[in-house]
């Protein structure tokens, strides 16, 4: 009786599913479902990256080549998709007709002043410019948003409390604009001129064309960009336009760097073809209205639904607070405002980091309190 049940259980047992066996096999189907599942998503991934890139949609391609071909550092993402000739259709396509010529600074008038009790004005960007901040009466800072960007105006009463900066080792490397506007004494700055970008991994030191410090010309080297001198001269008002060194001397000016493209000039806006060439992206740009009155804007971007201002946007903001004539400075990430020596706007790098670069100018604003 004993044996018949011992063979009975047995049995019993070997016909029982074992636990561990199962659950291995489980293991493993449900291994088999993720790399399918990762394919899957894998070959969909690259399906759409495609369709962006060939598809019928040019909107996107556009963008890509564009933000790309201006960045400096990363031309490589357009140029490992799309030939030579597309690239240079769509930059064709997109890019900034300047205003030709040089500023007239007979429409500038520095002298005047506005009245504070003024009760009306034009318009509300009006009212936001002649409405002085009463914590800071030099300068205020307006908040400046639109359809994929948002940023900062700031409003200088003053021009002569403009002056340019220069990283304190020049040609060797560039500085944060913080240290600038700390060893300056400036109250507000932002990021100036263009600079050498060999590799695109210089360390900022040497500015690109034209500069002036105080009436003192600092460098003067080939420049062949957009733009050109941008600065101010011993009357206090903003110059722009393509000149040499000698035609600077000529016209006095006193403190300018060199970048670009030229934005407005004595009151006609440069012409702007697709999105300028010049993508999405932080943007920094600089003007003077009729009134002397100094606009100085930075634009932040790289962001998930803020990508940037193309050259339009730039040139409307300047339009809707008054500038007589405008231009753009350096961007990307070097777009930075400085206030009181900490920075104020959001910088994003290439790589997504909050932060900006050393680098070879920038303008301050010199009050001559501590």
């Amino acid at each position: 009786m004993k044996t018949a049940e011992k063979e009975f259980r047995k049995s019993n047992y070997s016909n029982r599913p074992h636990n561990g066996h199962n659950q291995k096999k489980k293991k493993k189907s449900k291994l088999k479902c993720i790399i399918k599942a990762l394919l899957c998503m894998g070959i969909l991934g690259i399906a759409i990256v495609l369709f962006l890139l060939y598809g019928p949609f040019k909107g996107f391609r556009t963008w890509y080549i564009t933000s790309a071909m201006t960045t400096m550092h990363h031309q490589y993402l357009a140029t490992w998709f799309y030939s030579a000739e597309t690239i240079q259709e769509v930059l064709d396509s997109n890019k900034v007709i300047e205003v030709s010529g040089t500023t007239d600074t007979s429409q500038i008038n520095t002298n005047k002043t506005e009245d504070d009790s003024k009760k009306t004005y034009a318009n509300e960007y009006e009212k936001a410019v002649l409405e002085k901040d009463k914590n800071h009466p030099d300068y205020k800072i307006i908040d400046i948003k639109g359809k994929g960007y948002s940023g900062y105006l700031a409003v200088v009463y003053d021009p002569s409390q403009i002056k340019a900066m220069v990283t304190s080792k020049l040609d060797v490397s560039g500085q944060y604009v913080t240290t600038m506007a700390e060893n300056n004494k400036a109250v507000l700055a932002i990021n100036g001129g263009g600079f050498e970008d060999l590799n695109h991994n210089s360390t900022g030191g040497s500015p690109l064309g034209l500069t002036f410090v105080n009436g003192k010309m600092v460098t003067n080297k080939s420049y062949g960009g957009a733009g050109g001198l941008i600065g101010f001269d011993e009357d206090n008002k903003l110059v722009i336009g393509k000149m040499t060194a000698a035609e600077a001397k000529n016209k006095k000016i006193r403190d300018a760097v060199t970048c670009g493209p030229f934005l407005i000039m004595n009151g006609e806006a440069s012409k702007v073809l697709g999105n300028g060439g010049w993508g999405l992206a932080p943007r920094t740009a600089i003007g003077q209205r009729k009134d002397g009155i100094v606009l100085m804007l930075v634009v932040d971007g790289r962001q998930v639904g803020k990508q940037g201002a193309d050259m339009d946007d730039l040139i409307e903001i300047m339009q809707r607070y008054g500038a007589y004539n405008a231009s753009a400075l350096d961007g990307g990430t070097s777009s930075v405002m400085v206030e009181n020596y900490k920075i104020i706007n959001d910088p994003i790098d290439s790589t997504g980091a909050h932060k900006t670069r050393p680098i070879a100018t920038a303008f301050g604003v010199i009050t001559g309190k501590k």
